[in-house]
This record gives structure tokens, C-alpha cells and sequence, in this order.
């Protein structure tokens, strides 16, 4: 019991926190459909995206026009063009503040 105990809160002090603006944001444009902060859905965790380096003008880039081939082994995502460039600027500077997380 103390063995789960400790596994639960290990894996609770490493869980990516989002920020309620951001989950808000994610929630209402379905990205936490496909995508999770910190493990794989559907789509590459956030924390993954994190650590590709990507600056946050070509996360945006890539919400709006995705490009399967820079995610192989994942399902292709479909273009999110209906997120407003501010908000999708925000869940970028989001997923870019992870890598600076450890």
C-alpha cells in the first residue's frame, strides 16, 4: 500500500501543470482530445512538442497548417484554423514554457 502510495505521488509531483486559461483555451478548441500535457493520446504529448525547440510563431504555424512528416508514427492531425491567432499564441508560449521544466 505504501509502494502505491508513493508511485501516485511521484507521479504527481512530475505531471505538467496547465494553467486554467490555457486548459480553458484546449478544452474549448478540443485539443485535449488528441493531445495531454505530459503522455501520448492521439497526438504527441505537449511536453514532447516542448522539446522540439519549435519557436512559438511555427507552434502556431502548425496548429493551423500540420505537417505529418515532422510527426511520424502519429495519426495526421487535422488543420485547427477556427483557434483565434491570440489564443493559439498563448498555447504555444504554454507548450514552449515546458521544456524550461523539469
Amino acid at each position: 500500500m505504501l509502494l502505491l502510495s508513493l508511485s501516485a505521488n511521484a507521479q504527481t509531483k512530475t505531471a505538467a501543470k496547465i494553467p486554467e486559461d490555457v486548459e480553458k483555451m484546449l478544452t474549448k478548441y478540443a485539443c485535449l482530445a488528441c493531445h495531454k500535457a505530459d503522455a501520448k493520446i492521439i497526438g504527441p504529448a505537449y511536453t514532447e512538442v516542448a522539446k522540439r525547440k519549435y519557436s512559438n510563431e511555427k507552434i502556431v504555424e502548425l496548429i493551423y497548417e500540420p505537417k505529418p512528416a515532422n510527426w511520424p508514427g502519429y495519426p495526421p492531425m487535422a488543420p485547427m484554423k477556427h483557434v483565434p491567432k491570440d489564443d493559439a499564441l498563448k498555447i504555444a508560449k504554454w507548450i514552449n514554457s515546458l521544456s524550461a521544466k523539469k
